[in-house]
């Protein structure tokens, strides 16, 4: 039986069989409010996951203290203001697992930049800060933007939520903080309907919970957060959908002589479905219909490509595709109604995979400094492609407190609402929570040219 080795993070070195498959590294974030120990809690994971080198632990130290925030806030601004600003990602590895951490920002004023982070993301985890609670009363209130990070998360279709209930040591009856704490999230995320994958309480600080147990401390007997970690699924890729990829890049190649094909490499990812040699596609908006002649991967190898995956496609013939396309799979036969049966002279009737639509109703996390009203005109990012959008109609805000969707005539900065939007061409959508890329749009002020929002289709 062949074998592979393995280095993990530590230096060590481990086998494996060649059979087995190691699962996918986990992208996740942390997120919550400010001050709640996430930049803490990523410099304990990857200090005692041992995956800090020497120089650069040296370089952290402050007072003859390890200033574990350090290792991830490194612009200027973030050390000067002891707050987190941009995402930084980070990548460690433990026996089990490859991961890749993307620390999101916890104030207000940066809420687009964590949404940026959740778009891509496998898993949250949501910290909770014990100290700023009223962790006495069993009916405690969780901190505004902890619960605005959950939801987004959650709207982002981010799969596993994991609530980490941090700073449990500086209050003092943890066990009691713990188990209120714990009700209000479950509360909460019955409310909100999303899942609570786990609450684990912990100290980023001294490292209890975090990669080492801290045994019967708050009562406490489950595994630790990197634990969970290891144990979380990747996000599954849309392949049970009909094919759509936004075409990148268009790469030219002149120099073939195989003129029984197209000779340009239309490169991009996967985003639903997946795509063979003999695949029947269509392109938007011109839906001229070609047969993919071949697939090259990332590496310019030949294969078949799923969801998820970027793929070069060349078809069997020469067709006008540029940057911001979308290579589709071709309209479906679907059953004829019972009122008008298909004759052989009509033939079954046939419905677009992906139908152009040019009306959406759609939930909007804003993330502008001004406010978003009807009328205002934007440009929409799909994919690769630009076109403009107007707003309809403001129609809902949702409550951060309450859950619930209150009427509003305007979404103002960090809210989350439905809004109605009329694009100036149609474009190849789906609901968000069917198909994620192709059921998301961001918005861009047209003068500023400032990310404005992020937008699901619902």
């Amino acid at each position: 039986m062949s074998t592979i080795d393995l280095i993990s993070a530590d230096g060590d070195r481990s086998r494996t069989s060649g059979h087995d498959v190691p699962p996918s590294a986990l992208k996740f974030i942390t997120c919550g409010s400010v001050d709640d120990g996430k930049s803490t809690l990523i410099g304990r994971l990857l200090l005692d996951s041992r995956a800090v080198l020497q120089d650069h632990l040296a370089g952290v130290q402050r007072g003859g203290q390890t200033d574990l925030a350090l290792l991830t806030d490194g612009l200027s601004a973030e050390r000067e203001q002891g707050i987190t600003i941009d995402v930084a990602y980070r990548y460690f590895a433990t026996e089990e697992r490859k991961f890749i951490i993307g620390d999101a920002p916890g104030h207000e004023q940066y809420t687009r930049n964590m949404v940026t982070a959740a778009s891509s993301a496998d898993a949250a985890v949501v910290l909770v800060d014990a100290s700023k609670l009223d962790w006495q009363n069993p009916q405690l209130a969780l901190l505004p933007q902890t619960r605005r990070h959950a939801l987004l998360a959650h709207l982002l279709r981010v799969h596993s939520l994991v609530f980490a209930v941090n700073k449990l040591d500086a209050v003092a009856d943890p066990a009691l903080a713990y188990r209120h704490i714990q009700g209000a999230l479950a509360r909460f995320a019955q409310a909100a309907g999303m899942d609570m994958g786990a609450a684990v309480p912990l100290s980023a600080l001294e490292g209890w919970n975090v990669v080492d147990a801290h045994p019967g401390w708050c009562g406490y007997a489950g595994p630790t957060l990197l634990q969970v970690l290891e144990a979380l699924p990747n996000t599954p890729a849309d392949t049970g959908l009909p094919l759509s990829l936004p075409v990148q890049w268009v790469e030219k190649n002149p120099a073939s002589s195989d003129i029984s094909r197209g000779r340009r490499i239309f490169w991009g990812r996967v985003a639903t479905g997946s795509v063979a040699p003999g695949s029947a596609v269509q392109i938007f908006p011109s839906g001229q219909s070609a047969t993919v002649a071949q697939v090259l991967d990332h590496a310019r190898r030949p294969g078949p490509a799923p969801a998820g995956s970027s793929a070069g496609i060349i078809l069997d013939r020469e067709l006008d595709v540029s940057r911001g396309d979308w290579i589709l799979a071709t309209p479906m036969s679907v059953a004829p109604a019972p009122s008008a049966p298909a004759t052989a002279a009509t033939g079954p009737a046939c419905a677009p995979a992906w139908p152009p639509r040019r009306e959406l109703r759609t939930t909007v996390a804003w993330l502008d400094d001004e406010p978003l009203v009807a009328g205002r005109v934007y440009w929409a990012l799909h994919g690769h492609r630009w076109v403009k959008a107007k707003v309809r109609a403001v129609l809902h805000k949702l409550d951060i407190d309450t859950l619930a969707e209150e009427p509003a005539t305007q979404l103002g900065p960090n809210a989350i609402g439905h809004v109605d939007l009329q694009l100036q061409e149609a474009l190849p959508t789906m609901p968000f929570q069917q198909a994620r890329v192709p059921g998301s749009l961001i918005l861009v002020d047209s003068a500023s040219h400032k990310t404005a929002g992020a937008v699901l289709v619902n």
